[in-house]
This record gives C-alpha cells, sequence and structure tokens, in this order.
C-alpha cells in the first residue's frame, strides 16, 4: 500500500476569493505599496534580502525573457530571469547587455584623439550614434567630447579628433555622480545635452544625456543594483552548473534560479551546495517543489529562495505525463507553512515564489494573499511587445509564439533540465498579443492594488498576515461570473 494517500483535494487558486475587510485611510489605493522580498541574502556578515517593488519575475524561458522585456519589468519594479537553454556564452552576452543598461547612465562608446575624422564620421553612421567621449588611449583619462555637429565631412575628413572636440576644460563635468537628480542639476546649469561622469582620477565612467534622464525619473519603481544597473536573475541547472554560474556572475548577474521541474533532489543538493561553497554571496533560487519536506530540503542545502509549483503552468504537462504535481494554492500554503516554522526557528526569511497556474490577475492576488511573496510567470509576458519572439497572424488575430522548456521544440536542452529526452513535459502554442509590457502591468498592479484595499491591508505583509480567503463552490464560481446577459460579439 502506499505510505500516504489523501483524500482531501489539492486546491487550485482559482477555487480561492478574497474576503473583503474594512478599507481605511491608510490602505486607500495610493497608499499601498507592492514592495516584496524576492530572494534572502543572509550570510555570516549579511542579514537582509533583495527586494522588489511589484511581486512579479518573468519565468526563465526561450519566448519570455530576453533583454528587452528584462530592462521593461526593471523599469517597473519587477525582476527577469534570463533563461539558460542556451550557449554559455549567449546568455552571459544577454546579462552584460542588460547590465550596461545604468538607470540613467550610459557605458558610452569612446574614441581616441587621434583617430581621423573620416573614420569618426563612418562609425556615426555605423553606430547611430550622434556624441562620442574621447579619452586618453593608455588610462582612460576624460579629454572632450565629439559628435556630428562638431565637423563638416567634406571639408575635415583628414583632421584628427583631438582637433575638432570639445575639450573637457569647457564642459561641466560629473565627478562621482551617483544619482540622476544630481546629474540633471549639472546638465540644466552647464546648457549641456550630454554630462560626462568621471571619478576622482578624471577617468571616465558614465554618459548621462538630458533626454534620458526624465525618462528614468518617470519609472520610480525601477529596481537597480548599487551602481544603478538593472536588476536581473539567470537560470542554471544542475548539469553544466559549475561551467555556467561563474561566467554569469562574473556578468554581474545579481541572483540565480536553479531551473528544474522537480527541485526535491539530490542534483540541487549538490548544485546549492557547490555555489554555497564557491560563491556564499550570490543567492540563489531553488525549486521546484509543492510539500512541506522539499522546502525544508532546499532551505537546508542553501536556497535563498523557493519557487514552487509543479505541472500547473499553462504549456506544462507534467501532471498529465507522469502523474505528479498538486494543485498551486495547496502547494503554496504547505511552503508558507514551512517559511514560517523555519523563520521562527533560524531567523531567516526564505522568500515563496509561486510559479505556474497563474491564468489571470486575480490569481496572482490569490497567490500573495496564501503567502507567496512574488508571482512567477511565463505566459502573461510572452503575449507582451517585449518578449523575443515575433508576432503572427493566425484567423485574422495577432498572436505570438510561446513554448514550454520542457517541450520538443526545446528538446536541444531539455536534457539538461529534464534528464531525459524519450518524452514532452511541456507544448508548443501560440498566445494572443497583449501590446506593451507597461500597459499590461500596470493594469495588473492597479487591480492588485484595488483587492488589497477591500481587504484592509496596505502592505504585502500585511496580506500575509491579515487576509480572509475562502474556498469557493463550483456553483459560486460561476455566480461570480458574466451571466443571463447576451453579449453580441
Amino acid at each position: 500500500m502506499a505510505n500516504r494517500i489523501c483524500f482531501e483535494p489539492s486546491r487550485t487558486l482559482m477555487e480561492f476569493r478574497l474576503l473583503p475587510g474594512f478599507t481605511s485611510e491608510k490602505n486607500s489605493i495610493d497608499k499601498i505599496s507592492l514592495k516584496t522580498k524576492l530572494a534572502s541574502t543572509k550570510n555570516s556578515t549579511n542579514n537582509s534580502t533583495i527586494n522588489l517593488n511589484i511581486p512579479v519575475v518573468s519565468a526563465a524561458m526561450q519566448a519570455v525573457s530576453g533583454v528587452d522585456l528584462s530592462l521593461s519589468l526593471a523599469k517597473e519594479g519587477g525582476l527577469s530571469f534570463i533563461y539558460c537553454s542556451q550557449p554559455i556564452d549567449k546568455q552571459k552576452e544577454m546579462i552584460q547587455k542588460i547590465k550596461a543598461h545604468k538607470a540613467g547612465f550610459v557605458t558610452p562608446k569612446t574614441v581616441s584623439p587621434q583617430m581621423k575624422i573620416e573614420e569618426l564620421h563612418k562609425l556615426t553612421i555605423d553606430l547611430g550614434f550622434a556624441t562620442f567621449p574621447v579619452v586618453d588611449d593608455k588610462d582612460n583619462t576624460f579629454l572632450g567630447l565629439v559628435g556630428k555637429n562638431d565637423f563638416d565631412i567634406s571639408i575635415h575628413a583628414n583632421y584628427k579628433v583631438i582637433d575638432r572636440m570639445i575639450a573637457k576644460d569647457k564642459l561641466k563635468i560629473g565627478m562621482n555622480v551617483t544619482s540622476l537628480e544630481e546629474a540633471k542639476a549639472i546638465i540644466l546649469e552647464g546648457h549641456q545635452h550630454v554630462l560626462p561622469i568621471v571619478d576622482s582620477k578624471l577617468k571616465l565612467k558614465y554618459l548621462v544625456f538630458r533626454k534620458d534622464i526624465n525618462n528614468h525619473l518617470n519609472y520610480p519603481l525601477e529596481v537597480t543594483d548599487s551602481y544603478s544597473r538593472s536588476l536581473v536573475g539567470a537560470a542554471i541547472s544542475t548539469h553544466d552548473y559549475k561551467d555556467r554560474a561563474p561566467e554569469l556572475i562574473s556578468a554581474g548577474v545579481d541572483l540565480l534560479t536553479i531551473d528544474s521541474s522537480d527541485g526535491h533532489s539530490f542534483y540541487q543538493r549538490d548544485t546549492l551546495e557547490w555555489l554555497k561553497n564557491n560563491f556564499p554571496k550570490i543567492p540563489v533560487v531553488a525549486g521546484n517543489i509543492v510539500t512541506y519536506e522539499g522546502f525544508q530540503f532546499l532551505v537546508n542545502a542553501g536556497a535563498k529562495a523557493i519557487k514552487v509549483g509543479m505541472g500547473s503552468g499553462s504549456i506544462c504537462i507534467t501532471q498529465e505525463q507522469k502523474g505528479t504535481g498538486r494543485g498551486l494554492a495547496t502547494a503554496v500554503i504547505e511552503a508558507v507553512r514551512a517559511r514560517d516554522d523555519y523563520f521562527k526557528s533560524s531567523g531567516e526569511y526564505i522568500p515563496i515564489i509561486a510559479d505556474g497556474g497563474i491564468t489571470s490577475d486575480r490569481d496572482i492576488i490569490i497567490a500573495l494573499a496564501l503567502g507567496a511573496d512574488v508571482v512567477m510567470m511565463g505566459r502573461y509576458f510572452a503575449r507582451t511587445a517585449e518578449s523575443p519572439t515575433e508576432t503572427v497572424v493566425i484567423n485574422n488575430r495577432v498572436m505570438k509564439p510561446y513554448w514550454g522548456e520542457g517541450s520538443f521544440k526545446a528538446r536541444n536542452w531539455r536534457e539538461a533540465r529534464y534528464h531525459q529526452a524519450n518524452f514532452a513535459e511541456g507544448v508548443e502554442g501560440f498566445v494572443e498579443y497583449a501590446g506593451k509590457l507597461k500597459d499590461t502591468l500596470r493594469e495588473t498592479i492597479s487591480k492588485i492594488k484595488s483587492a488589497m484595499s477591500s481587504a484592509g491591508v496596505s502592505s504585502i505583509e500585511e496580506l500575509h498576515t491579515q487576509a480572509n480567503l475562502e474556498v469557493m463552490s463550483a456553483l459560486s464560481i460561476r455566480e461570480g461570473q458574466v451571466h443571463d446577459i447576451y453579449m453580441p460579439q
């Protein structure tokens, strides 16, 4: 006989509803904060967390998390995990591109003072840039600025850059400037369209453009590291982590996640222990798990956040193929119980990421109310303009391709993720195009805040401790949907 048979069915997110509470002045929609914990960074010298300003991350999938989506999501306050189902150098390059985008601070293409103007002219055409900082060839000391308005190619082709540049003593320069507000003040004072940022030895660090400043100041929730660069995560597998992880860390990744359909395994234990011994400052998200014991196992091995969910994603067929998995609501409830017990005994808070099974904005709200700190989504982001795939028209509907990392489309990499190649655990399909990420996401965020206000809470932490939820019957779910009305198409 089986070791344990539970006759209480596991629950899905769509079976729960959040009950209203008292909405006071302090939890009106405009006062609600969605700041949340993504991963613990606790070690022998540190006891903090990586935080997000919205409780949303994108899944590490080929059809989801590219460079454009990662940058756009970071501006809105969330984070992307760059997928590992690609060569190491390609994944590293993606991380480097994201990390090159400091919030308003541009890592520039520099030119030599000895470069000929005809060569510079070709560079402006090839790269589409109008302004270049001029630096000393030996030590990167800033010398001046040169742009297309500083020369006439028909006259100055054989001149050198040093002959036509605006020297540094004629420019306003920001020394050790780290905030956009400070950079903006200097630019306005100097009547410049660009501000060179240098260190105390006049070595060039960044350029800040006037046109970019207001754009970045319009994103108050943007999440950045200590150098004002966009936060980004990356996936690794239990197959090549010893080669892949060091390269991603050298590129500046902020945290790693182990990409696996089943995290309760010696594969993940060995991966976590190796990373803890070799890169103790890099937090690692582990999973996926659906049980109390799975949470304990991964945290004891060194995980700093846990992904919860198995077989509940829209393109995942693990439950169908293997008969393993659990309803996401029940899985989150079990993991939250384990998280709270671990926090009481250790003092370390391990965030939970609800992964898969999010079919609507309502499901995000329920997952958070049940105790998840963050939700991870694939289909939601695959629909957006910033995802890596191209739009196609099918039956007069604009669609985007979407496939799982366990599908046959990703079969070249499935061995590393699933340790098998004889059957698929994911499918391929299309999702309806939803437009720009910011428009879709801001509507979702408005719904989350409205629900929290109705529940009488003003933060994710309050939602975790004060939410009242109720299981709905099939008829009550039906009652809450549009019914008994004719809606012409």
